[in-house]
C-alpha cells in the first residue's frame, strides 16, 4: 500500500488510480476538475494564489452568459418596481389575481423574478467545491501567495486583510447592483449583509485561498455589473430615441 503524501502528480506517477485517494467529499464531481484546472494554471505560473485569481476569472467567463441574463433581468425588475407596488396596492385583497397580474407584467417586459438569483446560486457549489480543494489537497497546504502576508493559502489570513476586503467589495457590489426592495426592513438587513459576512470570515478560520476567491469574484462582478448597467442604460436611451422618432 501507499502511505506517502497525497500529492496529485506523485500519485499519478505511481498509478493514475491512486489519485482517487484525494478525497473531496460530496463535491468531488466539481472539486476534482477544479483542482486539475488549478494544478494546470499553477504549473504555468508557479504560484497558487495567482492560480486562484486566474481560476476565478475563468469561472466568471464560463458563467458570464448566465450572469448577463441575470443582471439584465435585475435591471428590468428595478424599472418595474413602481408598477409592481401599484399592483400590490390594487390587488392586496386578492392574492391570486395579484399573482396573475404580476406574471403578466413580467412576461410583457421580459423580466424573470428569479433571474437575478441564478448567478448567486451558481456560485454556491463553486464556493464549497473550492473549499474542499483547499482543505484536502496536499499541494495547497503551506502554499505561499505573498511572502510576509499570505504564507499558507489553506490557513486563515493572519492579518484579516482579505475578510475586510471581502466586506468592502461586497458593499461596492451592493451599491452598483439594482435592487427592487419594497420592504424597508429587508433593505436594511441587506445593507448590513457585507458587515455580517466580513465578521463571520474574521471569527471563523476560513482558508485565505477561499476568501481570496470571493474577493476577486466580487471585484470581477463589480466590473461586469458596471458594464451591464451602462449597456442597459444605452439600450433604454436608444429605445426612447426610436420611440420619439416614431411618434413624430
Amino acid at each position: 500500500g501507499y502511505i506517502g503524501p497525497k500529492e496529485y502528480h506523485t500519485l499519478a506517477s505511481i498509478n493514475p488510480e491512486l489519485t482517487d485517494a484525494i478525497e473531496f467529499g460530496w463535491f468531488t464531481f466539481l472539486s476534482k476538475p477544479f483542482f486539475k484546472v488549478l494544478l494546470w494554471i499553477n504549473g504555468l505560473i508557479g504560484n497558487w494564489g495567482w492560480a486562484i485569481i486566474l481560476f476565478t476569472l475563468l469561472v466568471k467567463l464560463v458563467l458570464f452568459p448566465l450572469s448577463y441574463k441575470g443582471m439584465m433581468s435585475m435591471q428590468k425588475l428595478k424599472d418595474l418596481a413602481p408598477k409592481m407596488k401599484e399592483l400590490r396596492e390594487k390587488y392586496k385583497e386578492d392574492p391570486a389575481k395579484l399573482n396573475m397580474k404580476m406574471m403578466e407584467m413580467y412576461k410583457k417586459h421580459g423580466a424573470n423574478p428569479m433571474g437575478g438569483c441564478l448567478p448567486m446560486l451558481l456560485q454556491i457549489p463553486v464556493f464549497f467545491a473550492l473549499y474542499r480543494v483547499l482543505l484536502n489537497a496536499d499541494e495547497l497546504q503551506g502554499a505561499v501567495w505573498i511572502p510576509g502576508w499570505i504564507e499558507n493559502l489553506a490557513a486563515a489570513d493572519p492579518y484579516y486583510i482579505l475578510p475586510v476586503l471581502m466586506g468592502v467589495s461586497m458593499w461596492f457590489q451592493q451599491k452598483i447592483t439594482p435592487n427592487n426592495f419594497t420592504d424597508p426592513m429587508q433593505e436594511k438587513i441587506f445593507q448590513f449583509f457585507p458587515v455580517i459576512m466580513a465578521l463571520m470570515f474574521i471569527i471563523m478560520p476560513f482558508p485565505s485561498g477561499l476568501v481570496l476567491y470571493w474577493v476577486v469574484n466580487n471585484i470581477f462582478t463589480i466590473g461586469q455589473q458596471y458594464v451591464i448597467n451602462k449597456a442597459y442604460q444605452n439600450q433604454k436611451a436608444a429605445l426612447a430615441h426610436k420611440k420619439g422618432k416614431d411618434t413624430k
